[in-house]
C-alpha cells in the first residue's frame, strides 16, 4: 500500500453524540461541557510533526554524492523498468563500506520531504554518531513507460507485499552487483540494513526476514503487515520460527489505515509484542499520524542512530536531541510513544 496524507476521523460518532448531548443544556452548562470534553475532540485529529535540526543542512558538514541510474534488465523482474540511486558519503574512501537500501527510494531522497536521507547521513556520518554508509534508493517496477508518479507503478505491490525471496534475490541479482562493481560494500550481514515505508516496510522486513546472512538491520515505517499479499501471518510465523539475528525497528501511526485488508497501526503492534515474546532486539515508537511519512520522517535520526548504535564510532560525538514536535493547533506537547525490548 501507498502512503497517503488523509484520514478518516475514528470518533465521528462520539462527536455526534457529544454535541447532540450539549444542545440540550444551557449556554452556561454548554461553555463547562466543551471545556471538560475539549481533550476528546483534540484528539480526533492527526497531528503535524516538524523536523528537527539533524534533518537540515548544516555549515561544515561535507555532502555525500548522488549518482542516479535506470535498471531495465532485471533478470528475476523481467520486463520492469525503474529508476535508482546511490549514495555515497564524503568519508567513503574505498574501503569496506556499511550498506543501506530503501525501497520507494523516491520517497527518501528529496531534501525537503519527509525523510531527506541524504541530509541525515551527512549529518550523521560527519558527527560519528553513524559509520560512512553507502545507501541505494529504488523505485518500484513498471511494466513499460514509467508513470508520472513512482506511487503508481504496475508492479509495486507484487515486488512488495509478496512473502518469499524473490525481492530478495532480485536485490542480490539485479542491483547489488551494479553497485558493487563501483563501489566497495561489506559483506558483513551485521553492518547492512534495509528499509521501507508502508508496503516497502514490510519489503523490507521479508528480505531480512528470508536473508538475514545478508541483511541484519530492519527499520520499517508504517508497515503493510496486513493481508494485502499475505503479510498478515509475520506475528505469528516470528512466534512460531526460531529466532533470527535481525534487529528490528518499527514506526507506527494512531490513525493509521482501517480496511478490508487489516488495522495498519494494531499489525504494526501485533509485529512488536511478537519481537518481545521471542526477545528480538527491536524497537517501535508509536506517532498521532496518518498513513504517511511525516512522524516516521521527522524521527529518522533518532531511528538511525538506534538501528546503527551497536556500529557507531567510540568517539562519536554526543547525541542531539531530535525528539519530534506537533505542530497541529489543538497539541503542542510531544505524542511519540516508544517501547525497546533486547534480550
Amino acid at each position: 500500500m501507498k502512503p497517503t496524507t488523509t484520514t478518516t476521523s475514528p470518533h465521528s460518532l462520539l462527536r455526534s453524540r457529544l454535541w447532540g448531548i450539549a444542545s440540550t443544556l444551557s449556554y452556561g452548562a454548554i461553555v463547562c461541557f466543551l471545556l471538560s470534553h475539549v481533550s476528546v475532540l483534540k484528539a480526533e485529529e492527526p497531528q503535524k510533526y516538524e523536523h528537527g535540526p539533524d534533518s537540515e543542512r548544516k555549515e561544515g558538514v561535507p555532502r555525500g554524492k548522488i549518482e542516479k541510474f535506470e535498471l531495465n534488465d532485471s533478470k528475476v523482474y523481467p520486463g520492469t523498468f525503474r529508476e535508482c540511486a546511490i549514495y555515497v558519503p564524503a568519508q567513503y574512501k574505498g574501503e569496506p563500506t556499511a550498506l543501506m537500501v530503501f525501497q520507494d527510494g523516491h520517497t527518501y531522497l528529496g531534501e525537503k520531504g519527509d525523510f531527506r536521507a541524504p541530509v541525515v547521513l551527512d549529518n550523521l556520518i560527519h558527527a560519528k554518531e553513524l559509520p560512512p554508509i553507502i545507501a541505494v534508493f529504488i523505485n518500484p517496477g513498471n511494466k513499460g513507460k514509467l508513470p508520472e508518479t513512482p506511487w503508481k507503478t504496475d508492479h509495486r505491490s507484487v515486488e512488495y507485499d509478496s512473502l518469499g525471496d524473490t525481492y530478495a534475490r532480485f536485490l542480490h541479482e539485479d542491483v547489488l552487483p551494479r553497485v558493487k562493481a563501483k563501489y566497495n560494500i561489506t559483506d558483513d550481514s551485521n553492518q547492512r540494513a534495509i528499509c521501507g515505508i508502508s508496503s516497502g516496510g514490510i519489503c523490507a522486513f521479508t528480505v531480512a526476514w528470508e536473508r538475514p546472512d545478508s541483511f541484519r538491520k530492519v527499520m520499517t515505517q508504517v508497515g503493510s503487515f496486513t493481508d494485502i499479499r499475505g503479510g498478515y501471518v509475520y506475528p505469528t510465523l516470528i512466534r512460531k520460527t526460531e529466532k533470527k539475528p535481525i534487529k528490528v525497528f518499527l514506526q507506527a501511526n494512531e490513525f493509521d489505515v482501517d480496511n478490508q485488508f487489516g488495522n495498519w497501526y494494531l499489525a504494526n503492534k501485533q509485529m512488536a509484542s511478537s519481537f518481545k515474546y521471542k526477545g528480538y532486539d527491536y524497537k517501535i515508537v508509536e506517532g498521532k499520524g496518518a498513513h504517511n511519512g511525516n512522524h516516521g520522517g521527522v524521527i529518522f535520526p533518532d531511528a538511525m542512530r538506534w538501528l546503527w548504535s551497536d556500529s557507531t564510532s567510540p568517539d562519536a560525538d554526543k547525541k542531539t536531541d531530535s525528539s519530534p514536535k506537533t505542530t497541529n493547533q489543538n497539541s503542542r506537547k510531544n505524542t511519540t510513544k516508544t517501547n525497546t525490548s533486547k534480550r
